[in-house]
């Protein structure tokens, strides 16, 4: 990648670990369809004013299967299911059950995407992967979790990984503020049959929750998803999948910072784990020189 889609896939990095945060504000007066209808509303909304602004109009014909795709799988289903699963397992077990996504995307990205399966960067998601397991243990509480919190966390990475995937071949028609804001759109008319539950939730919710949904909505979704399909444009879902990575690693660190949460030395272990496996998921390997 080029040194603006770095900085766009370090932007959704960072914003998408202070989500876990903001969900935490928000997640105790929202139900998880609500939650989720608000904040793709709130982004759906700042979204279309940048669209707007800029006078990009519809995307392609071709471009429209793809951001339907993503909509519905990405925008919509994994933010409901991920809501609910992370109300019935503990913080630690949704996120090792979540960080399954890269390795699908790496998978499918390869065999439907033909983007080949490197081997830095199978090397890097096992490397990064041992850490969000080392992250998640850390995190866990001693409690049982309920079977139906691990299927929802694991179907929300299977609707996280296809989203990504029926995303990429999008980016090809239109631009990545198109395919976010319409893919945004989509999943938030997924959302609405839970519009009563928002309703009901923005009756009783303090204004900080309210505050903390209108975060997400604008920040983690409308900002981070357009940064992060800037630079899946240009580059593999194999390798943009990987680099999430570091989300739980910026995680323990933000909540040392915001949440007073000092994180044990396991938990830093793990961090520089994830770390690790996305820098060697991102390098390439030096062309030995040939011999005449």
């Amino acid at each position: 990648m080029d040194r603006r889609a770095m900085v766009a896939a370090l932007t959704t990095v960072v914003l998408w670990a202070s989500a876990f945060v903001a969900i935490r504000g928000a997640g105790e007066y929202f139900a998880p369809g609500a939650l989720a209808l608000g904040r793709l509303a709130a982004g759906t909304l700042t979204l279309l004013v940048f669209l707007v602004i800029r006078r990009e109009g519809l995307p392609r014909r071709e471009a429209w299967p793809g951001i339907a795709g993503a909509g519905v799988l990405w925008f919509g289903a994994y933010m409901v299911v991920l809501n609910w699963g992370e109300q019935l397992v503990d913080a630690g077990t949704a996120a090792m059950l979540v960080n399954v996504g890269p390795i699908l995307i790496a998978l499918l990205g390869g065999w439907l995407l033909r983007e080949g399966f490197p081997g830095r960067l199978l090397a890097g998601l096992a490397v990064s992967f041992a850490g969000a397991v080392v992250v998640g243990l850390s995190m866990s509480g001693r409690g049982h979790a309920p079977v139906l919190g691990v299927v929802l966390c694991l179907l929300a990475a299977i609707t996280y990984a296809g989203g990504v995937v029926s995303q990429k071949p999008a980016l090809k028609h239109a631009s990545a503020l198109q395919v976010t804001t319409f893919g945004c759109l989509i999943g938030t008319v997924v959302c609405l049959p839970f519009t009563g539950q928002l309703l009901d939730g923005l009756a009783t919710a303090p204004a900080g929750a309210t505050l903390s949904m209108l975060y997400l909505g604008v920040f983690p979704t409308a900002l981070a998803f357009t940064t992060w399909a800037y630079a899946l444009a240009r580059t593999t879902a194999g390798k943009m999948g990987s680099t999430t990575y570091a989300v739980p690693a910026v995680v323990v660190l933000m909540a040392w910072a915001v949440l007073g949460e000092v994180p044990g030395w396991l938990s830093l272990a793990g961090g520089v784990l994830c770390l690790a496996g996305v820098a060697v998921s991102r390098t390439r390997r030096k062309r030995e020189p040939v011999l005449t």
